[in-house]
């Protein structure tokens, strides 16, 4: 492709909230207050989804579900989807400034790319409301992309396009493939897939290494491999064109692509 009219970025485990923790406790606690005990793994499974999309795809996982009917003497329903949203979402605005720090060379990363001529732009699993925490912290670093689609805003989210197209129109930008969409989750991915965009998995700033950048630093070569492979994998399973450990890495992938085809590429990047 040309180089990039735009790039897309998603928030936590992308360009902020190295690992992407925000909204763990706040998933946990909330399932906690309705008699379900959820760990951490099983609060990320479903991530990137929109939160409303991602509690109910909890709620469906069997223990979940299973613990639910135990507590409450029935499946659980789309009453009961609401109710834990209404509750999570308070908690996750409560301390999403707290995970806000962006992922180191972000800013690198997008000077790059307004160097070149290309707009930013994002879009998240979050609602507005979350987001209206987190944008000042950002901004307060030095970052504020050209336009954000919430979650919330339109009547469908990942792993659809509409959050995408959205972008299309605020950034004027197109044809989608001429756009990257970079992204640590499985729906963040599918979104840029769906849209016809060139994607980019992150692997280990993201939801599926969950680790913070001083745990990554204690592992040794071979573990810290295996689980870059592991997240690769999981990130090209979902379509995923290239796959790099964080958005600091995206310059030099460019860079290396030039103006080729952003074919798949037959490993992760570097």
């Amino acid at each position: 492709m040309p180089k990039p009219k735009a790039v897309i970025f998603d928030w936590a485990g992308t360009m902020v909230d190295f690992g992407s923790f925000g909204p763990m406790a706040a998933f946990v606690d909330t399932f906690k207050s309705f008699g379900v005990e959820v760990s951490i793994a099983e609060a990320r499974a479903p991530m990137g989804l929109p939160k409303r999309a991602h509690i109910q795809a909890m709620l469906a996982a069997p223990a979940a579900a299973a613990q639910w009917r135990t507590v409450h003497g029935r499946a659980p329903r789309r009453e009961d989807v609401d109710r834990i949203y209404d509750l999570f979402v308070p908690k996750n605005e409560a301390v999403a400034a707290d995970h806000a720090a962006l992922v180191p060379g972000a800013l690198d990363a997008v000077a790059y790319l307004r160097g070149r001529g290309a707009r930013v732009g994002s879009t998240t699993g979050y609602t507005r409301s979350i987001m209206q925490r987190i944008l000042p912290v950002a901004a307060a670093q030095g970052y504020s992309p050209d336009n954000l689609v919430c979650a919330d805003d339109l009547a469908e989210g990942r792993p659809g396009p509409l959050m995408m197209y959205q972008c299309f129109i605020d950034l004027a930008v197109y044809p989608p493939n001429e756009v990257i969409k970079v992204d640590d989750t499985v729906p963040g991915i599918k979104e840029g897939v769906a849209a016809g965009c060139v994607t980019v998995g992150v692997a280990l700033s993201g939801n599926e290494c969950a680790l913070t950048p001083d745990q990554l630093q204690r592992l040794g070569d071979e573990e810290r491999e295996t689980i870059r492979a592991r997240a690769a994998s999981v990130l090209f399973g979902a379509g995923a064109d290239h796959v790099i450990d964080t958005v600091a890495d995206l310059p030099a992938l460019l860079d290396r692509l030039g103006d080729a085809a952003l074919a798949r590429s037959p490993a992760t990047s570097r």
